[in-house]
């Protein structure tokens, strides 16, 4: 069967997230945004871990879901068109600070468990580590590798991933604190490494351009803080709903059971060009190259984003296509169209007005934006929402890239458009190209 996965979110108790990231909410939010199955996230932290024992029972292998009276509660506020067999898989991010090969190592990590019971031998081990209350994602001091070696201790069906493996601060092949390889990372254990997560300042195109990726699988996941990012990036399966099968479909790279990805617009994550935030300086590689590393306007050095690391690290050119690469698709999240449209804010009433009701008209979010045919939007919403969704689709959008934590900016419309163009009738939509999938 085919479904969506989106495999790193944090709870609530995790920093910087909203106080809705909570089991129900999840099981909400994950319907209308179309995904199957959502990690959990934050299984470390032991309020949470007992939140999800209470609130989660087994499904499939390896996979749970709500208890039948948490189901019932979610499924009032979700449209019919929009109910799925929503599952969850057990995961967590934790952040390691170390040092090796004489420099300051920071990388996040995520963990992927079969079990509650393998969960709680790997929160045991870790608890003699560090502190695992302070925070849903847990900052230890312990080499990476260490930490593979303890969960694999736990259990050998667990599923180790960098996490958005090319962030500047806190990633396997950042800029600040990383590595050349993933070898250099997990020495003899680097096998046990067969999936990466791209994060959302890259797309599989750019990790396409390094050899020493053509066998590991490249996963995309919305590292949600609040329920409304959930999916801005996940992965599709064609496979049996199974911890098992999702494991094997990353560890084999099988394009048939792991199909492709679903991607942000790269330029639009907030790493993907160099940068100085404070000087609102903006540096392409090239550009980076030219000022010595340097911020043109007070010539401190700036952050080296993703785009560069990967230039950096590239044997090859752009526009790699090795044998047996996966396909992606990139999507503008559903709000932000509308709110092109209307004018005004994606959180403004009007556009979250219009957003549940084309769910209720049409169905999940991810099939509006991926699947549904481009005069059924536009019956439902307008010509001009069709005609957005249709720029989308053939990626007919104008962005600014982000850099230095700043998010770059995509938008649909142009700036020749004038404000009449925008809001004026669209001749109806050709159904030529109407579906991603």
């Amino acid at each position: 069967m085919r479904f969506i996965a989106d495999l790193h979110i944090h709870s609530r108790f995790a920093r910087a997230t909203s106080r809705e990231m909570n089991t129900l909410s999840l099981a909400k939010w994950s319907q209308l945004k179309g995904t199957q199955v959502v990690g959990t996230g934050d299984f470390t932290h032991p309020a949470w871990f007992a939140e999800l024992q209470e609130k989660l029972e087994p499904a499939e292998p390896g996979l749970f879901r709500l208890r039948p009276a948490f189901e019932e509660e979610v499924a009032r506020e979700v449209p019919f068109s929009c109910r799925n067999a929503m599952r969850f898989l057990l995961t967590s991010e934790i952040s390691t600070i170390y040092k090796k090969g004489d420099r300051v190592r920071k990388v996040h990590s995520l963990i992927f468990a079969p079990s509650f019971e393998v969960v709680e031998k790997i929160n045991t081990a870790l608890g003699k580590v560090g502190n695992l209350r302070s925070d849903g994602r847990p900052i230890l001091g312990l080499d990476t590798k260490d930490l593979l070696t303890i969960a694999l201790a736990a259990s050998p069906e667990i599923m180790f991933v960098p996490a958005h493996a090319w962030t500047p601060h806190f990633s396997v092949f950042g800029s600040m604190s990383g590595f050349d390889s993933l070898a250099e990372c997990f020495d003899e254990l680097a096998p046990e490494i067969f999936a990466i997560e791209t994060g959302l300042s890259s797309d599989p195109a750019m990790n396409r351009r390094l050899s020493a990726l053509d066998n590991i699988a490249l996963i995309s996941n919305s590292d949600a803080h609040s329920p409304q990012k959930l999916g801005r990036e996940a992965n599709v399966f064609n496979t049996e709903l199974s911890y098992g099968a999702i494991r094997d479909a990353l560890r084999t790279n099988n394009t048939a059971a792991f199909e492709k990805t679903i991607e942000f617009f790269p330029e639009e994550g907030k790493y993907h060009y160099d940068g100085h935030r404070d000087c609102k300086a903006r540096l392409s590689p090239e550009e980076t190259a030219e000022q010595g590393g340097r911020c043109p306007k007070c010539g401190r050095k700036v952050t080296v984003g993703v785009l560069s690391r990967v230039v950096a690290l590239a044997d090859h050119k752009e526009g790699r296509m090795p044998k047996g690469a996966r396909p992606f698709v990139s999507i503008i999240p559903l709000p932000e169209l509308l709110a092109e449209v209307e004018g005004v804010g994606p959180q403004s009433k009007k556009v979250q007005g219009k957003y549940f009701d084309m769910l209720a008209r049409l169905g999940s979010e991810f099939f509006i934006l991926l699947e549904a045919p481009l005069s059924a939007i536009a019956a439902a919403s307008g010509e001009r929402t069709a005609e957005v969704v249709r720029r989308m689709r053939e990626r007919e959008v104008h962005i600014d890239p982000g850099y230095d934590g700043e998010y770059g900016r995509v938008s649909i419309w142009s700036e020749g458009e004038t404000r009449e163009a925008r809001t004026g009738a669209f001749a109806p939509v050709r159904e030529n190209q109407t579906a991603l999938f």
